[in-house]
């Protein structure tokens, strides 16, 4: 899912001062990175990208402010000749007039911000990846269930959001139901969230809507959480042979990264819910290094030498 991220944008999530409110700041950003330009100042520009929101702080204004007043304005003018769509002062420096007078002439967008450099760069990248991040959306219900994300699946009717609500009533926080929102951070992390419009509701049939946050309080439901596995649940099919020990893993893709995936057949009188919290329990075990597969088959390799003994 493609989204237009533009400057101003960007300068409202952040809380910046504007300092040049008459440039456009309609200006996208497609670089989920940010650059400080200490390098470009002093005169090296290869592999600079101009299109990335540009930082500076103590250092840079410092070195700027070693210069000779023209020699520091040249350098500064150099720099937003490149093209760069703004300039970002932190610890609450200010630029000159003349500075400004560039900025309008070169359409530079310029802010300031009382937050360090490290702690301004941190948040702009963490805001960028977010909202650049690819993603898809799916049918399932994503619960934080023991700090564990699980994203459970099934048709439709099968039992999913009654198992979120009964979950949701034993403790757990309520991520999305019906829609969820996946993004991929990198290789190996899986963010889920609800669609703004499903948010903190679940729906159940022949109940209608429930608004989790209003009935159960804000501290069951939970804007966003990392995947960790997944419960697809299905009817019970006497024909198939399903895994009874745990050590045949399975997986399943999204966006290219491999999530564990656990398929749970259901019968009448089986309780979701429960089996959840024990799925979620049982892989923080094997997270952790334990694995009662092992276990088992440790105890069995036991029983049989102690037998051998007595023979």
């Amino acid at each position: 899912m493609d989204e237009r991220i533009t400057v101003e944008q960007i300068a409202g999530e952040m809380k910046l001062k504007d300092l040049t409110p008459d440039v456009n700041a309609d200006i996208e950003i497609k670089d989920s990175d940010i650059n400080r330009p200490a390098l470009q100042l002093a005169g090296f520009y290869n592999y600079f990208n101009s299109r990335r929101v540009q930082i500076i702080g103590n250092v840079e204004c410092a070195y700027l402010e070693s210069l000779g007043t023209d020699e520091a304005h040249a350098k500064i003018e150099t720099l937003f000749a490149r093209g760069i769509p703004c300039l970002i002062y932190c610890r609450s420096h200010q630029p000159d007039e003349y500075t400004l007078y560039l900025a309008q002439k070169h359409g530079v967008n310029i802010y300031t911000t009382d937050e360090s450099t490290s702690e301004m760069s941190e948040k702009i990248i963490h805001y960028l990846k977010k909202r650049m991040a690819p993603s898809i959306t799916i049918h399932g219900v994503l619960i934080d269930v023991f700090g564990e994300g699980v994203l459970i699946t099934g048709e439709s009717g099968i039992g999913k959001s009654e198992a979120a609500l009964e979950l949701i009533k034993r403790g757990h926080r309520l991520v999305a139901d019906d829609a969820v929102e996946i993004r991929k951070y990198d290789d190996e992390t899986l963010i889920g969230s609800a669609p703004e419009i499903t948010k903190d509701f679940i729906e159940l049939r022949g109940v209608g809507v429930i608004d989790v946050k209003s009935l159960f309080g804000l501290e069951c439901v939970k804007n966003e959480q990392q995947i960790d596995f997944v419960i697809h649940v299905e009817d019970w099919n006497k024909e198939r042979e399903y895994d009874r020990l745990g050590n045949g893993d399975e997986y399943i893709d999204y966006l290219g990264n491999k999530v564990t995936k656990y398929s749970l057949p259901l019968r009448p009188g089986r309780n979701l819910a429960v089996i959840v919290e024990a799925v979620a329990v049982n892989y923080r075990q094997r997270s952790l290094g334990y694995n009662a597969v092992d276990e088992l088959y440790r105890r069995v390799q036991a029983n049989l030498i102690r037998n051998q003994e007595k023979i």
